[in-house]
């Protein structure tokens, strides 16, 4: 089983507004793709038992909601069309801080190590990207 990829962050907003970023289909589109040259596509049925589709030009994800807790935590299913691995499990976990809201992200259920780090190449710009919409909104 490969590792599971943890991303902590400190985002400049408050924990309703990035719980919205994480929930809402056209705040999704705005930064939920590593590569801002393709065409993003989503469309979100937030609640247990609700399933998403995330299309990055030609590559698709798709998933259901686990657990919706607004505004502190969401969990859904992973699953890239076309790949044969078992899917995956992303966990959001947010909490207010001085700063504005720490968000917690676990990408866990990787067949190997490399399947991890690449999820992790891939995380890591939507989330800096995430944080400057954020910031440049100004939201606290």
């Amino acid at each position: 089983m490969g590792s599971d990829v943890r991303i902590e962050r400190v985002l400049p907003a408050t924990i309703g507004r990035v719980y919205d970023a994480w929930t809402r289909a056209e705040l999704l589109m705005q930064w939920y793709c590593p590569n801002p040259d393709l065409v993003l596509k989503v469309q979100a049925d937030v609640r247990v038992g609700g399933e998403y589709l995330v299309e990055m030009g030609p590559h698709i994800v798709r998933g259901t909601y686990l657990e919706v807790e607004p505004p502190y935590r969401l969990v859904f299913s992973w699953k890239w069309d076309g790949d044969s691995d078992e899917a995956t499990r992303v966990q959001v976990e947010l909490s207010e801080v001085p700063e504005g809201t720490r968000m917690l992200l676990t990408h866990s259920g990787f067949a190997t190590d490399e399947d991890s780090a690449n999820h992790r190449l891939g995380w890591e710009p939507e989330l800096d990207r995430l944080a400057g919409i954020l910031s440049a909104q100004q939201v606290r």
